[in-house]
């Protein structure tokens, strides 16, 4: 069973972080991988660009409209995710406890398509 690791951080969060700050930060998410690699967990994962990069597809009555940013604004943005195969939604826990913390994480189920 696959879980995404939704990984979130304070709006702005990584335009203010010191060089020596993200240098800190990025070893914290290279020991994860490793722990991950370790445990012989199959996982991926990615960083992303700020929220205010982002671009968001909305119904309307004039049918599909495009709008920068966020769906939903928030405190908080979603920062990175790690997909993990485990065996259930307490080993994803276990997992997640151990992963770089932020603002928070989600822990979320990933529809697997038949």
């Amino acid at each position: 069973m696959r879980f995404a690791l939704l990984l979130f951080d304070t709006e702005g969060y990584w335009e203010a972080v010191s060089p020596q700050e993200m240098e800190a930060a990025l070893a914290e998410h290279a020991a994860f991988a490793e722990y991950l690699r370790a445990k012989g967990v199959t996982f991926s994962g990615e960083a992303l660009h700020p929220s205010k990069e982002a671009r968001s597809l909305r119904p309307s009555k004039d049918g599909v409209v495009a709008a920068d940013g966020p769906f939903v604004a928030l405190r908080e943005e979603l920062a990175g995710f790690y997909l993990v195969d485990c065996a259930g939604v307490e080993e994803a826990e276990e997992l997640a406890r151990r992963c770089p913390l932020g603002a928070g994480i989600e822990i979320r189920p990933v529809w697997e398509v038949p």
